[in-house]
């Protein structure tokens, strides 16, 4: 699979700034899976669970504070007023 550069900042500073393969989160309007080569889009985040497959074949599961997702051509970025991967 296709990596893509993922960036997710919240207010205390980064969360993870990496490669990813996949990123699952809760948008407003339901569940949202972005992938390599997904079109550009905006939308806002509810609170909830976020997932993101790394290019290893791991997936951390995180606690994310809602917030905004922006999709571009060759990266993603997730702001939030707060995100925490489970241990």
């Amino acid at each position: 699979m296709k990596n893509f550069t993922l960036k997710i900042t919240t207010p205390n500073g980064p969360a993870f700034d990496g490669e990813a393969v996949q990123l699952s989160v809760r948008a407003i309007d339901g569940e949202l899976a972005v992938m390599a080569d997904h079109i550009p889009m905006v939308t806002a985040l509810k609170n909830g669970e976020c997932r993101v497959y790394l290019p290893n074949g791991d997936m951390k599961r995180a606690e994310c504070g809602g917030g905004m997702l922006i999709v571009e051509k060759e990266a993603v970025q997730l702001l939030s007023s707060s995100f925490a991967f489970k241990k």
